[in-house]
């Protein structure tokens, strides 16, 4: 066998795992989400910086809040999901780096003094850790509804007025629903994404 993972677990988190659109109503707890983040926190970041901030939007002022800035479908979608979280980047991350990076204390200051520099490596490493959050929602057995369809600019006023935190990506979180699923769309064969040189 190629892979070491089980091929139960390659299909929980891979084949068979697609974007859901609608949920039932069964809620997800905090275990749950707390679970499914202290399995993917040990996931890759440079520096280990950690950026990803997750918000939890559960009552029903702070979802219509959210859904104000929601585009299209994704409003109703939001409004009727167990729960949603608001994925952002720390940007001010580097704050933490002396403890997440002990081996090198000073790249606080040498590597991220400048905001501009920060809010790129943030968003580039909350990123990663947004795939492994989608991964872990799956591991815990529920399905993800990612979203970028958000003005993310008004999201950071709404939630983050302090400037520190950029948001860039919404999931609904839950047991998938009736007609969840879309059929699924093809995906590119090895050889038409793989170059070897």
């Amino acid at each position: 066998m190629t892979l070491a993972l089980d091929p139960a677990a390659q299909d929980l988190l891979f084949r068979e795992a697609q974007t859901a659109n609608t949920f039932t109503d069964e809620p997800v707890t905090d275990e749950q989400v707390q679970a499914v983040y202290d399995l993917v926190k040990f996931a890759p970041t440079a520096f280990n910086q950690s950026p990803l901030r997750l918000t939890l939007v559960r009552s029903t002022e702070a979802r219509e809040r959210l859904v104000a800035h929601a585009m299209g479908a994704n409003g109703p979608k939001t409004l009727a999901a167990p729960l949603t979280v608001i994925l952002s980047a720390d940007v001010d991350f580097h704050e933490k780096l002396p403890h997440l990076f002990p081996a090198a204390p000073g790249i606080k200051d040498t590597y991220f003094a400048e905001r501009s520099v920060r809010e790129v490596a943030g968003i580039q490493n909350a990123t990663l850790q947004a795939g492994y959050f989608i991964l872990g929602i799956r591991a815990a057995g529920l399905a993800a509804g990612p979203m970028t369809g958000f003005d993310f600019d008004a999201l950071d006023k709404e939630f983050f007025g302090d400037g520190k935190q950029k948001s860039f990506l919404v999931i609904n979180v839950g047991k998938p629903g009736e007609g969840a699923f879309f059929p699924r769309a093809p995906r590119l064969e090895f050889q038409d994404a793989a170059t070897t040189v």
